[in-house]
């Protein structure tokens, strides 16, 4: 703190200085360190003091002493061990300093804090209106004027207005809260004011655009004071001639510093009183310049006979009352007392919004914590979504309390950003906020209000579940928020698993299918959950690697994107049924009889040197060579291990890469792991390739058509081929049965991620095993 006041470099965050400027002011409001009068310190002149004291109403003159002024502490407390015990002590004008300076991250806070004030003024005086007999109606009020000429800037109200003792105690008393007073002496009664101020220092965010500041009041006594101050450094309190007060209320003036002339611009105080105190429960009006167009005659146009007289439009300059504040805090309403088109209209009012909301909620929570919250569902994606799925700019919750807006920028958020797209307002007094009241701070309070309102926002969008058409709009416009969901809030996962949509090979409607509904359309006998990663609907259903099931009649869920995949992944189990990667080695299939079981047996002998040949002819682009149980039309396919990566994620982690320049190196085509390359033993082409090895399993032409079949299965299966051209040139080669002139070299080896082998010299020989199916035979097939 001594560095910042001397102006030294400041390396502590924003919020540790509040923190640090709480534990000074807090320390102020103790009743042992109020000043002592000025007549106490040395030197000092007493007839001030005395002045004062006798209620002389000529003007106290506060001035600082020739030290530096220091709240003085009571005498040190003797023990009986002889142990004295001291009250902290604090130099003022640091103090206020840090008020001031380091308090507030945002000056235009002040206007905030003083409307504030002048509500609570208002406020004190309707309730006491009500309370007493024979009280009158009262219409509270609050004015705002702005002049360019003088630089200042007045706001004025009606309210319950300040006596002398009140200036000194108020005014004058740093952390001395009115606000607060009035409440803890009204007791229980005071539940039913709508008092804002608490901590008593936010009178001081005056400062921060003003070197001095007027505060004109007249209360019930009829007496109109004055309090002034310049620089905060002191005041002085006397009678004021100004223009009279009609009953009671306040007038503050700040005389705003060169760099604070922005403050006097009617668009800049409409736009800071919309945003910050838009619900405030008097009206605000605002002292705005208005420009008219009126026609005239034009006296030097020439006039032409049996015509109008000729005009012209000239502009004509008025000023009137604006009130701001015309939306109501309907939150603060009872839900039933609120009318659909009410909702509607704040909706569009407070987030500038021009859909209708699909949906709302609207509740209270009483008890250890309370507070009062509107959520909304909008019906379209906010623009700033559509660029950015999780832009920063966009803050899904406005925080009030007691109707003033606070903020919407927390490190904190109220909801996890899955909710990024719903709309709404909170409003709490149990938020753990600091003095500036612009800091949330950690706390169990905030924990418990977050889990309310996912609490709430699932069950408002469960309810439009209900609803086809409207579940359709939410799933395409927002259903990507809710995978996210199941991938980043474990506690509430079995929840958004039961929203979540995917595509699916047996549902044709475009917004896909929840998993509860694919539970409810499972074939007798199927125990597991398959998914499959494909680029379209189309890829999943013509991949070969969900053959077996699609014959079966097995539903396959698509991952379309790579959030579909990692949500799937990170499932286990939904209900009894586990949820598996249709497209890994060694995933359960479904039964088998014991006939198709001693098949699968028979054929792995009858491909054993097969599946060895294939596997020396590719080296480390598969892991291994197997006789496949899943495949019923295609002759090979490419499985992942249970690790591996599938081809979708493959091209997401390569643009990934791409974008932010990273070289993935060995990640390669198979995400870092070989695939596995399963045979179907009752393909020609298995057939062909076996005929082939018997012959010679080294011959260039075997190792050749081993490569093909590998990059049908890549093709097929969705892989990326490293290398289409040499892919293509042995497909030439088996279309022609010669081999192409350009192709008399073997190309260099591709890497891992493609079958990109040497181009073949001649075309496969003929099977000598006795296979019906010659290589001319075969060429449909393969391809």
């Amino acid at each position: 703190t001594s560095r910042h006041v001397g102006g030294g470099a400041l390396d502590n965050s924003a919020e540790m200085i509040s923190r640090l400027a709480l534990l000074l002011v807090a320390s102020l409001s103790s009743a042992a360190l109020v000043a002592r009068p000025l007549s106490s310190f040395p030197g000092a002149p007493r007839a001030a003091a005395s002045s004062a004291a006798d209620g002389d109403s000529r003007p106290l003159n506060v001035r600082p002493a020739r030290r530096p002024a220091t709240v003085l502490m009571a005498d040190a407390a003797v023990a009986e061990d002889g142990s004295e015990t001291f009250e902290f002590e604090a130099e003022v004008a640091k103090v206020m300093d840090i008020i001031i300076n380091s308090l507030y991250s945002d000056k235009d806070i002040f206007l905030r804090e003083l409307i504030s004030n002048a509500s609570d003024a208002c406020d004190k005086k309707r309730f006491l209106s009500l309370t007493e007999d024979g009280g009158s109606a009262y219409e509270g009020r609050i004015r705002v004027v702005a002049d360019k000429e003088t630089n200042t800037l007045t706001i004025e109200d009606n309210g319950i207005g300040l006596t002398r003792k009140e200036m000194r105690e108020n005014l004058g008393r740093i952390a001395q809260s009115g606000t607060k007073k009035f409440t803890e002496a009204l007791g229980s009664g005071g539940d039913a004011t709508n008092l804002i101020g608490q901590f008593g220092v936010g009178f001081y965010s005056a400062f921060l655009v003003a070197d001095k500041v007027t505060v004109v009041s007249k209360s019930a006594d009829g007496e109109q004071l004055k309090w002034e101050s310049a620089a905060a450094s002191a005041y002085t309190i006397s009678q004021d001639d100004s223009t009279p007060i009609e009953g009671t209320g306040t007038r503050l003036t700040l005389h705003l510093k060169e760099d604070a002339d922005k403050y006097v611009s009617d668009y800049t105080l409409r736009d800071m009183l919309k945003r910050y105190s838009e619900f405030i429960s008097f009206p605000i009006a605002l002292w705005t310049e208005k420009t008219e167009y009126e026609t005239v005659p034009d006296p030097d146009a020439e006039a032409t006979e049996g015509e109008e007289p000729p005009t012209k439009t000239v502009p004509k300059t008025s000023n009137e009352w604006e009130t701001i504040n015309v939306a109501k805090p309907i939150w603060m309403r009872p839900p039933k007392e609120v009318e659909e088109d009410e909702y509607s209209e704040f909706y569009k009012a407070t987030f500038r919004a021009y859909d209708e909301p699909d949906a709302h909620v609207h509740f209270s929570l009483e008890g250890q914590v309370e507070f009062r919250a509107l959520l909304y569902l909008p019906s379209s994606v906010p623009w700033e979504l559509s660029q950015d799925m999780f832009n920063d700019k966009v803050k899904p919750v406005k925080l009030y309390v007691k109707r003033v807006f606070i903020s919407e920028n927390f490190e904190e958020q109220l909801l996890p950003r899955w909710l990024s797209f719903i709309k709404g307002v909170v409003d709490s007094e149990d938020l753990p906020l600091n003095v500036s009241r612009e800091i949330l701070q950690k706390s169990k309070v905030l924990s418990i209000i977050s889990k309310r309102l996912v609490r709430k926002a699932l069950d408002m969008i469960g309810d439009i579940a209900k609803d086809e058409d409207k579940f359709a709009r939410f799933s395409s416009n927002f259903g990507r928020y809710i995978k996210v969901g199941v991938i980043e809030d474990r506690d509430n996962k079995d929840a958004l698993l039961k929203l979540a949509t995917f595509t699916s090979t047996a549902e044709p409607k475009a917004s896909g299918t929840t998993l509860p509904q694919y539970v409810d359309r499972m074939k007798e006998g199927q125990k597991q959950i398959y998914y499959v990663s494909a680029a379209s609907k189309a890829a999943a259903a013509s991949s070969p690697v969900i053959e077996s099931l699609r014959k079966k009649g097995y539903e396959v869920l698509v991952a379309l994107d790579q959030i579909d995949e990692i949500a799937l992944q990170g499932v286990g189990k939904f209900g009894d049924f586990d949820v598996v990667d249709a497209a890994k080695e060694n995933v359960d299939l479904g039964e088998q009889s014991d006939e198709e079981k001693a098949e699968v047996e028979e054929a792995k002998k009858s491909l054993e040197a097969t599946c060895a040949a294939v596997k020396a002819a590719l080296g480390d682009k598969v892991d291994k060579v197997e006789v496949s149980s899943r495949l019923t039309s295609s002759p090979s396919a490419l499985v992942q291990p249970q690790w591996g990566m599938s081809p979708q994620m493959q091209r997401f982690m390569k643009a990934q890469a791409a974008a932010t320049g990273d070289d993935l190196g060995g990640l390669g085509g198979m995400g870092g792991m070989a695939a596995n390359l399963e045979l179907n033993p009752a393909h020609a082409a298995v057939r062909k390739l076996k005929g082939l090895v018997a012959a010679d399993a080294n011959a260039t032409s075997t190792r050749d058509y081993a490569t093909l079949l590998y990059d049908v299965a890549a093709v097929s299966s969705g892989y990326e081929l490293a290398d289409p051209a040499a892919f293509a040139a042995r497909v030439v080669t088996l279309m022609t049965g010669e081999a192409e002139e350009a192709a008399e070299e073997e190309p260099p080896a591709a890497d891992a991620a493609a079958p990109a082998d040497a181009v073949p010299s001649e075309a496969p020989a003929e099977s000598s095993d006795g296979d019906s199916d010659g290589g001319e035979a075969v060429v449909p097939e393969v391809l």
